[in-house]
């Protein structure tokens, strides 16, 4: 593959929760391709050890972490892990999430707190730990994957889009919290073809309510996250970035 060096991270640190299938899987494997240095992390550790092994064969190093990343000491032990196996980080994409419909007057404070945790908790917990560490040091980025859930009426999933919403605001706020060595940015994700698809009836995997009219296929996420993960986005940071096919 010729690189181009706008997007070359050879010897970067890459960290990707949730990096063990669906967009996060896209996007380790694109930073894999591309020169960078892998932590994979997802709750099972096997599905993480696989992802890694491809990591390597690409010549990368690769760290599996399993990790619940709504859980504050299980972040922290993350970090650690991250830090001992390669002594810094040098971009954090935080991908993991989940989003299980329910009418939200059905809710259970367990599965509402859940959610919360997951998509909002946890990556403020690795984006403020790892982001005061890059601003202590040699600088870095963070990118937050967050939903039109968070832009648009979302009935069924109420706690998912305010968890959404709060880690867009969460991204503008540590834009300048860690500025200037720092940069944050969001990715707003609409429609993947991704695990979540699987319940989906047919008609709704080929079409969606988006100008370009279907969803995306999970490698369609890749060049936004290159773009804000790469140092050649220097001038770019507290920005959201929508890749949803023109969602209204």
């Amino acid at each position: 593959m010729t690189l181009d060096p706008l997007f070359d991270f050879a010897g970067q640190v890459i960290l990707v929760t949730g990096g063990s299938r669906g967009l996060g899987y896209q996007m380790v494997k694109a930073f894999a391709t591309r020169g960078a240095d892998m932590v994979i992390a997802s709750r099972k550790l096997d599905n993480c050890e696989s992802v890694a092994a491809e990591c390597r064969t690409m010549g990368r190093r690769a760290l599996p972490v399993a990790a619940h990343v709504g859980k504050w000491a299980e972040c922290d032990a993350l970090i650690e892990r991250a830090y001992d196996e390669y002594g810094r980080i040098d971009v954090l994409v935080n991908n993991a999430g989940m989003s299980p419909p329910m009418p939200s007057h059905e809710m259970p404070e367990a599965l509402f707190d859940s959610v919360m945790n997951l998509n909002f908790k946890g990556p403020f917990r690795l984006a403020s730990q790892i982001g005061k560490r890059m601003a202590d040091g040699d600088g870095g980025a963070i990118v937050n994957i967050s939903s039109t859930g968070a832009l648009m009426a979302l009935p069924g999933v109420v706690p998912y889009g305010a968890a959404k919403a709060a880690l867009n605001a969460m991204t503008v706020s540590l834009s300048r919290e860690y500025a200037p060595k720092v940069r944050v940015n969001t990715i707003s994700a609409g429609p993947f073809l991704t695990d979540i698809a699987d319940a989906w009836d047919a008609k709704r995997r080929e079409r969606q309510p988006v100008a370009l009219g279907r969803p995306g296929d999970p490698p369609e996420i890749v060049t936004a996250a290159l773009m804000l993960a790469s140092r050649a986005s220097s001038f770019t940071t507290g920005a959201l970035v929508r890749v949803d096919g023109g969602q209204r």
